[in-house]
């Protein structure tokens, strides 16, 4: 018994490496690729940086920003790999309490879904409420 946590232990911690990383790297691509294209578009124009101008309101809510991105937006692009970096280590922590709920770890399929709650709760739009 021992012997087969140890390796679920380690299949475990092996495909979590790989989540985060592959995360890390779709996040950066899209936000890399989103930024080149919208610094091609806007041609050399200056901007006026006097008054901080936030994100357009169509990019506020994921949905929006998943929209623009299909329909290949480069601020929507930008905004969906800021999405997917945020969603990275919540998939992390969504996949470790499934790893300690086949390894019968109840204590800590507890502690994983109260930090899960916190990180879910965290990510709510406070107007929303």
């Amino acid at each position: 018994m021992a012997e087969r946590t140890k390796t679920t232990d380690l299949g475990i911690e092996i495909f979590l490496g790989h989540l985060l990383r592959t995360g890390v790297v779709i996040a950066a691509i899209l936000v890399f690729t989103g930024g080149v294209w919208f610094l091609a578009q806007a041609g050399g124009a200056r901007k006026d940086y006097k008054v901080f101008r936030g994100e357009p309101a169509e990019l506020n809510h994921a949905a929006q920003i998943f929209y623009g991105a299909i329909r290949w937006q480069p601020l929507a692009v930008i905004q969906f790999g800021l999405l997917v970096l945020i969603a990275t280590p919540v998939a992390r922590v969504v996949f470790s309490m499934l790893g300690f709920g086949i390894e019968r770890d109840w204590m800590y399929v507890g502690i994983t879904a109260l930090v899960l709650a916190v990180l879910l709760y965290s990510l709510i739009d406070p107007a929303a409420r």
